[in-house]
């Protein structure tokens, strides 16, 4: 899809070719749904997360254990 506003025709025939065919009264509820989607993702994409690493290397507990392990460690400090 370009960055162009969807239009309601355009949304009927991207459905229809996915094998979801709208009724015609859906096609502008879903092509503005489309462009708002569409217009979300653009902004995500231009966010830089530098060096955070992907959700797949996220583990719960380890960012909590190294929560308190740095809180140990400066109360230790004190």
């Amino acid at each position: 899809m370009s960055a162009e506003e969807l239009t309601p025709q355009e949304a009927a025939r991207w459905a229809a070719r996915a094998g979801q065919p709208l009724e015609e009264v859906r096609h502008a509820q879903v092509a503005a749904t489309a462009q708002h989607i569409h217009s979300v993702v653009s902004v995500l994409r231009e966010l830089d997360f530098g060096d955070t690493p992907p959700a797949a290397a996220y583990h719960v507990g380890r960012a909590e254990r190294a929560v308190r392990a740095g809180e140990e460690k400066r109360d230790a400090a004190v």
